[in-house]
């Protein structure tokens, strides 16, 4: 609960969990708070380097934020959709195609999901640097425990996660750590979502997904988990399977940058989201996120020095020569999603574009 201390924000009561039998990814727990010595790490990189070879996902626990302060995120998650009137969201909406960077309101529609149907997604995205733009009114007596709560993340859950993908390149415990910095020129930010019911007639167009699968810019993604299930992840035998809600816990995937810089070792995960069960479906779905980018200006290129990668090999999506730079990457990736015509692919249910030279893959 906020102490007095804090400006007041409208209680965001989390819907209850579903009851129904979902056929759930078999997902790893990392036990964050194992990580305080080398050899904690050290067994933790190998249950980490195993989690992103199978699944692409798992899950964190003892993550440094206690239960209490998690809800509160979620009560200030929800301020810039139900505390901003639809007048001056308009004046804080990202010039998303224009500038490939998502600071500011994503309003509902503007993405296209298939058959003419667009999504009915809110979102509004923050800089890890909150002084980078100005915030409606209802926000900023928020911003010092935004600021927190993305330093608490980069610090406390990026880092560490970071290390141990390090370690399971046997790479310096710092390699990927110091390709992220606060300070840096770069977009990691926080974001905060939330998905509205559909219309049954989107439902039916769209075959019930609300995003098709697709892989994150980034190097991971951090999501406090919330009880609406709707996020799935495509298995290794081609099968879509639900990830399971953990109380207060986080729920981390690898994103394209991963990829670039683990030689394929790593892949990026593909996911979607879709129409909840039936007995959640009455409700609106609210995320609270960090998506972590290396520094602006990082050349995207394998850690061709780790020993891994020298024994199992490289896969380059490009050569060395024509890899993009971060800022180069999320900017194309940003100012294309949902915006461009996909095109279908040899793949069964695959569209695709191409970006920076590179093929993006869409999976309906």
């Amino acid at each position: 609960m906020p102490s007095l201390t804090v400006p007041p924000a409208p209680r965001h009561i989390a819907p209850p969990t579903t009851q129904e039998q979902l056929d759930y990814a078999d997902l790893a727990v990392i036990d964050l708070s194992k990580a305080q010595d080398a050899k904690g790490r050290a067994e933790l990189a190998i249950q980490v380097s195993e989690a992103l070879r199978t699944h692409g996902f798992f899950t964190v626990i003892n993550h440094g934020y206690t239960s209490s302060q998690t809800e509160r995120m979620f009560d200030i998650a929800d301020v810039p959709f139900s505390g901003v009137d639809s007048e001056e969201k308009q004046l804080y909406t990202a010039k998303i195609k224009e500038t490939g960077s998502y600071q500011g309101y994503k309003p509902r529609q503007y993405w296209h999901i298939d058959n003419g149907i667009h999504d009915q997604l809110e979102a509004y995205t923050i800089n890890r640097d909150v002084t980078k733009r100005q915030h409606p009114e209802a926000v900023r007596p928020f911003l010092s425990e935004i600021e927190a709560f993305a330093r608490h993340t980069h610090f406390n859950v990026l880092h560490p996660i970071l290390r141990l993908i390090a370690l399971g390149l046997e790479l310096r415990e710092d390699a990927l750590v110091d390709l992220h910095g606060f300070s840096s020129v770069g977009e990691t930010y926080v974001r905060f979502m939330k998905y509205y019911p559909r219309s049954q007639t989107e439902e039916l167009k769209t075959k019930n997904v609300w995003l098709k699968g697709h892989t994150d810019i980034g190097s991971i993604s951090v999501l406090y988990s919330q009880p609406v299930s709707a996020l799935q992840i495509l298995g290794q035998d081609g099968k879509w399977k639900w990830v399971k809600h953990i109380e207060n816990g986080l729920v981390i995937n690898a994103g394209d940058t991963l990829e670039f810089l683990s030689g394929g070792y790593y892949k990026a995960t593909i996911h979607r989201v879709v129409q909840p069960p039936v007995d959640q479906r009455n409700f609106t779905r609210l995320g609270l996120f960090y998506f972590c980018m290396p520094d602006d200006d990082v050349k995207l290129v394998p850690f061709a020095n780790s020993p891994v990668l020298q024994r199992v090999g490289i896969i380059r999506r490009c050569d060395d020569a024509d890899a993009p730079t971060m800022e180069a990457w999320r900017r194309g990736r940003t100012s294309a999603y949902g915006q461009t015509q996909l095109k279908a692919s040899d793949e069964a249910e695959v569209e695709e574009e191409v970006i920076n030279g590179m093929v993006v893959k869409h999976y309906n």
